[in-house]
C-alpha cells in the first residue's frame, strides 16, 4: 500500500509539471533554466517523500507492530489513554495508534468505506457505528469473530448491543460502548413524569394554557435522528421496520401508529416551532434555555445542564422513555460504537487481542466516567463509581436491556434515508400514505445490489 502512496506522490508532481511547462515554454526558457527547475522540483518533493516514508515505515523492523485504531474523535482523552494502556499491557508485542475519524458519522463512514474499498492494509481496528456492521461484513471488509476471541467478546456483554454486531448469525464486531435516550423533564413544572406519549402531550398543552414552558424537545430534522425516533415508536408499538430476516419491510399497523404519534406532536402546542430543524444539541440548548418542559435525549444532557444552568439543574430529572401504549413497554433505539478488525490488517490476531483490551472493564469504565459513554459490560452497572457518576444508571441499563436496534441490513443507509425523507417535516406526515411510501422505497432499497458509495 505504501508503494501506491509513493506512486501517487510522484504522479501528482509529474502531473503538475506537465501542466505548468508546455514544450514551447521550455524551448523559450532554455535548457539551463529547464534543468534548474527540474532540480528545484526534485528538492520540493523530498520533504513530502520523507513524510510518506515515515508514515509507511515498516514497524516490523523495530520488532513492535503498530496497530492503527480508527475511531470517533474523543475530547475527553479516554480513548487515547486506552490505546496507551493497552500498548503497555502488550509487553512490547504491539503498539496501538489512535487515529481520529471525522466528527460527523457520515464523514466517518465515508473515510472508512473509501479506504477499505481500496484494500488499505494500514487499517487494523475500526470503530463502527452500530448500523454499519452488516454492510461492512457483506462487503467482506471486516473479519468474523470466532473461537476464544468470540467467547471473550460476548461474555458479560449486554444482549441488545450484541445484536448490532451480528450479521447472518455471525459476530463481526464487539460492542465498545452503547447509548440510549431517556425522558428528561422539569420537576418544577411536572410533579411526576408522564408514562405515555398521550399523557406527555396532555401535560404540555396544560402548561401552554398556563403560559409556562411546555415544549417537548425531540429530533425532528431530516437526518438519522428522525429515523431513530420512528424506529423507537414502531418497536414500542409492537412492530419493526424490517422482518426478522431483513428481506422485506414489516411496518403494518404499528408503523401507522408510530407515524400518528409523530404527527400528533407536530400538530400540538407541545411542538417547538423549530422541530423540523432540530437535532440533539438544539434540543439540549432549548431545554437549558428554559423554554421546554420535556426532552427526549441522551445522557450527555445531564452534565451539560449541571454546568450551563445550575439553577434549572436543581429541578432537572429523568424517567423512562414514554410508551406508545400504556400496556406495552417502550423500546428506545440504542446507539453506540462496535469495534471490528479489518479484513486487510497485516496483524489480525494482534488486532483481535487489542480490540478486546480496548473495551475491557477498566477502559469501558474510564470511557463512561470521562467521556460519558454508557458501557456494554453488564457488571459495570453495579460499579459504585459508575453509579455515583450516573445517578440514572439503572434507567439506562433498563433501556438498553429492553431496547431496540435499527434494521440490520447492508442497505441500512438507504432504509434510513427512505424513512427520514418521507417523515420530514413531521407536520406533513399522513400516517397511512407516509408508511406506504416508506414501504415502497424500502422495497426498492432491499432489491438493490452492492454497497452504498
Amino acid at each position: 500500500m505504501c508503494l501506491i502512496y509513493l506512486f501517487a506522490v510522484f504522479s501528482v508532481r509529474r502531473g503538475n509539471t506537465a501542466r505548468s511547462e508546455s514544450p514551447v515554454t521550455v524551448r523559450k526558457r532554455g535548457v539551463e533554466r529547464m534543468h534548474t527547475r527540474r532540480w528545484l522540483r526534485a528538492f520540493a518533493v523530498l520533504p513530502l517523500l520523507a513524510s510518506v516514508l515515515t508514515a509507511c515505515g515498516d514497524d516490523e523492523g523495530s520488532g513492535t507492530p503498530t496497530l492503527n485504531w480508527y475511531n470517533f474523535p474523543d475530547d475527553s482523552g479516554a480513548l487515547q489513554k486506552a490505546a496507551d494502556g493497552c500498548s503497555r499491557a502488550s509487553g512490547g508485542r504491539y503498539r496501538i495508534s489512535y487515529n481520529k475519524l471525522p466528527r460527523a458519522a457520515d464523514g466517518q463512514r465515508q473515510q472508512l468505506v473509501r479506504r477499505l474499498a481500496a484494500e488499505d492494509d494500514s487499517l487494523d481496528i475500526l470503530g463502527l457505528d452500530v448500523t454499519w456492521a452488516a454492510e461492512f461484513a457483506e462487503a467482506r471488509w471486516i473479519r468474523e469473530w470466532t473461537g476464544a476471541a468470540k467467547r471473550q467478546a460476548t461474555e458479560g456483554t449486554l444482549r441488545v448491543p450484541l445484536q448490532t454486531s451480528t450479521w447472518k448469525g455471525k459476530l463481526y464486531a464487539v460492542p465498545y460502548n452503547a447509548n440510549t435516550q431517556l425522558l428528561w423533564y422539569r420537576k418544577d413544572l411536572v410533579p411526576r413524569p408522564p408514562r405515555t406519549w398521550a399523557e406527555m402531550l396532555d401535560m404540555a398543552e396544560a402548561l401552554a394554557r398556563q403560559g409556562k414552558p411546555h415544549f417537548v424537545e425531540i429530533q425532528g430534522a431530516q437526518y438519522e435522528g428522525l429515523t431513530v425516533w420512528f424506529n423507537t415508536l414502531i418497536n414500542s408499538a409492537g412492530g419493526t421496520i424490517l422482518n426478522a430476516s431483513a428481506t422485506e419491510p414489516s411496518l403494518g399497523p404499528p408503523a401507522v401508529r408510530a407515524a400518528q404519534v409523530m404527527r400528533d406532536l407536530a400538530d400540538s402546542s407541545a411542538a417547538d416551532p423549530s422541530l423540523p430543524n432540530q437535532m440533539e444539541d438544539q434540543n439540549r440548548l432549548a431545554m437549558e434555555a428554559g423554554t421546554a418542559a420535556f426532552e427526549l435525549n441522551y445522557p450527555f444532557v445531564y452534565p451539560s445542564m449541571k454546568t450551563n444552568n445550575p439553577e434549572l439543574f436543581k429541578n432537572f430529572r429523568w424517567a423512562p422513555y414514554p410508551r406508545v401504549d400504556a400496556d406495552r413497554p417502550a423500546r428506545p433505539t440504542i446507539g453506540g460504537i462496535d469495534l471490528a478488525v479489518s479484513a486487510y490488517s497485516r496483524h489480525p490476531d494482534l488486532a483481535f487481542e487489542a480490540a478486546l483490551c480496548l473495551r475491557n472493564r477498566e477502559n469501558q469504565l474510564a470511557a463512561a466516567l470521562e467521556g460519558g459513554l454508557p458501557p456494554t459490560l453488564r457488571a459495570l452497572y453495579d460499579e459504585p463509581a459508575f453509579m455515583k457518576e450516573y445517578p440514572f444508571s439503572r434507567d439506562v441499563l433498563a433501556a438498553l436491556e429492553a431496547g431496540s436496534v435499527r434494521p440490520i441490513t447492508p442497505v441500512y443507509q438507504n432504509v434510513s434515508i427512505a424513512v427520514s425523507h418521507t417523515l420530514s417535516p413531521p407536520s406533513g406526515i399522513d400516517p397511512v400514505s407516509s408508511v406506504d411510501t416508506i414501504k415502497e422505497q424500502i422495497d426498492d432499497a432491499l432489491r438493490s445490489e452492492g454497497v452504498i458509495p
